[in-house]
């Protein structure tokens, strides 16, 4: 098909061009030594794509119970690399050489590259920004991974907002190669073209965007899911249908088997705060109030094997139809281009509304 052959031949170039920045003259920072703040299921994702290319990697969190428990689930990932083939014992105990575990802010004062990446609370991530400021050193990158936080707002709190930038990096880390690099209003070229030069450096796509809500794809698939959500209250089709419809638009995941594995507790801590969160009526609150937070759990839509393979869980569309006669939805049919339609339409016209905004080029 010519019209495929063409999409597919701008994709191509596409993912190319994107880490070429029009007009960006500055030198890299050379990075050997990177922190990242927090040892959870992101950072430790993160640090891993360092460790595996050489880097030193410190991992600074509150108590040490946190750092030996991200420490394992880092060692559980390599161990499962190991069975598969897909990585060697000899290259495994090299990157796990690359650590360095730490409770205090004062052990990252010769890191090149800190990249903050604790839960989405500003009022928190204000304050390690501020620590940051203080103990690291000049010219020292300080990113953050938040997925939708603003970062001018973080950079604001340091004296060296030049220095602030956005590295969005998608779950899994270790295995995601997207990176969003996001531009705050003072970033300077010397740390944007750091970010760019570590991103490909590491293995991923890096792309500049800009400082917006969500930034480009979340803000992009923040409807996506809206509306998968939607549809599983409002349609007679299960979770593992509308999967199948986004899958035979080519995406690798549908909307619910990416939501485990990204995993359904971002955002939690915020809708408990503003009284959002709520079980009762919402089916993915209710999981994750029984504690099924995706596939890291094993548990999340769908139950997971020891070898990660999905399986549909009745007692969740048991749920589902619960929560239909809770708010007094009476399932109507949908057909398979509704579903389609009402999955990607908002996905283009985001994407639209970011070019116009200047938000991506």
């Amino acid at each position: 098909d010519l019209k495929e052959a063409r999409a597919l031949q701008h994709v191509f170039f596409s993912e190319r061009g994107a880490a070429k920045i029009p007009g960006l003259k500055a030198k890299p920072a050379n990075i050997k030594k990177v922190a990242l703040i927090g040892a959870g299921l992101m950072a430790g994702g993160i640090a891993m794509n360092f460790a595996e290319r050489g880097m030193q990697v410190v991992m600074l969190d509150r108590e040490q119970q946190f750092l030996d428990k991200g420490m394992a689930v880092i060692k559980a990932n390599y161990d499962r690399s190991v069975k598969r083939g897909s990585k060697s014992q000899a290259k495994v105990d090299k990157a796990l050489s690359m650590f360095s575990l730490t409770t205090s802010y004062e052990d990252l004062r010769d890191v090149d590259l800190v990249i903050e990446a604790v839960f989405e609370d500003m009022v928190l991530k204000k304050e390690i920004f501020q620590k940051l400021d203080a103990v690291c050193k000049p010219g020292c990158i300080l990113a953050t991974n938040t997925s939708f936080l603003s970062i001018d707002e973080m950079a604001e709190v340091t004296k060296r907002p030049e220095d602030v930038i956005g590295m969005h990096f998608f779950s899994p880390a270790n295995v995601m190669p997207l990176l969003e690099n996001v531009r705050g209003a003072k970033s300077s070229e010397r740390t944007i073209a750091t970010a760019m030069a570590v991103g490909s450096r590491i293995g991923k796509w890096p792309v500049l965007v800009g400082n917006c809500h969500g930034f480009v794809a979340n803000r992009m698939m923040a409807n996506y899911g809206v509306e998968a959500r939607n549809m599983l209250i409002e349609g007679n089709w299960t979770f593992e249908q509308i999967d199948a419809v986004a899958t035979k638009m080519g995406m690798p995941l549908g909307p619910f088997a990416m939501g485990d594995l990204t995993g359904l507790a971002i955002g939690v801590e915020a809708r408990k705060r503003n009284g959002t969160f709520d079980p009762e009526t919402v089916v993915q609150d209710w999981l994750v109030e029984q504690g099924r937070l995706g596939m890291k759990t094993n548990a999340g839509y769908y139950d997971y094997t020891k070898d990660r393979k999905r399986v549909p869980n009745k007692d969740v569309m048991a749920r589902v139809e619960q929560t239909r006669k809770k708010l007094g939805v009476t399932p109507r049919d949908m057909t398979e281009q509704e579903v389609f339609e009402r999955l990607f339409y908002p996905v283009f016209n985001e994407g639209f509304k970011i070019l116009e905004g200047g938000f991506a080029v």
